[in-house]
């Protein structure tokens, strides 16, 4: 029997905690990313992003996690997460909490100026 990858357990889709939008997290080249598949929360268009030829592409299928390293023991780290309601990018970690239950956290700087929320494992 071949051990699944622990890394790999965040892989699937979620529901965010506001639950008005899905995202799919998958892995590329021992990265995980994470992109909206379902809702887009109140605009379906990016219209807060900071650069201007970017406000009228679809939230749906963006790209807002990027470049999550697993740490072998329960952390994804150095990644990068883009709230669109903001249209901001933060530094960003994920922790699992159980099977159906991930932490993701966003932040300037330093992990305790952040604001972190609960996402949900769905089908």
């Amino acid at each position: 029997i071949i051990a699944q990858n622990k890394g790999d357990a965040i892989l699937g889709t979620w529901v965010n905690e506001k639950k008005d939008a899905k995202i799919l997290i998958f892995k590329k080249q021992n990265k995980y990313f994470g992109k909206v598949v379902w809702g887009t929360g109140s605009d379906p268009k990016d219209s807060k992003n900071p650069d201007p030829k970017l406000r009228n592409r679809e939230l749906m299928g963006l790209t807002i996690l990027s470049d999550f390293i697993f740490n072998d023991i329960d952390t994804w780290k150095e990644g990068a997460i883009y709230d669109p309601r903001e249209g901001k990018y933060y530094s960003s970690k994920i922790t699992v909490e159980s099977a159906t239950k991930i932490k993701i956290r966003g932040y300037w700087g330093i992990s305790l100026l952040g604001r972190t929320e609960s996402w949900y494992k769905t089908n």
